[in-house]
């Protein structure tokens, strides 16, 4: 663990939404942020750029989205390059995780939480922040 505990901004990358959540490395904790719309994975970089400048990261840790067999699709060299342009952009460290079932288990969070049986619309914006906030404490539990 470094000397003084960090503050990570967690992404998950969709072509539609960007999840965001923020997590601190001293509570292993994580809570989602309002999710950003993006344009075929491009987000606004200004709104993102307000954002990073309002929590002010030390890292930035991205959802990987490979298959169940670790194979890469489309999503997974998108997010790669979506990870790279945060580290062009804004100079801090990137990594990626393992994202595998992170929007499933966000639906199942959700609908916990919310005490309902019904199946979670997955165009709910909460679900992509949910699911970044469930990849940071992955990173998390792996450090």
């Amino acid at each position: 663990m470094p000397n003084s505990p960090r503050t990570i901004l967690a992404f998950d990358f969709g072509t539609k939404k960007i999840g965001i959540a923020v997590g601190q490395e001293i509570t292993h904790t994580a809570s989602p942020l309002p999710a950003i719309p993006a344009k075929d994975g491009i987000p606004n970089w200004q709104q993102l750029e307000s954002i990073i400048n309002q929590w002010q990261p030390d890292l930035f840790v991205v959802g990987h989205p490979i298959n169940m067999d670790t194979s890469d699709n489309d999503i997974t060299v998108r997010a790669r390059k979506f990870a790279n342009r945060l580290h062009g952009r804004f100079h801090k460290p990137i990594q990626l995780i393992d994202e595998r079932l992170s929007t499933f288990t966000a639906k199942e969070h959700i609908a916990k939480a919310t005490g309902t049986k019904r199946a979670i619309d997955s165009n709910d914006a909460k679900i992509d922040s949910v699911a970044a906030a469930l990849i940071l404490e992955t990173w998390f539990s792996v450090q």
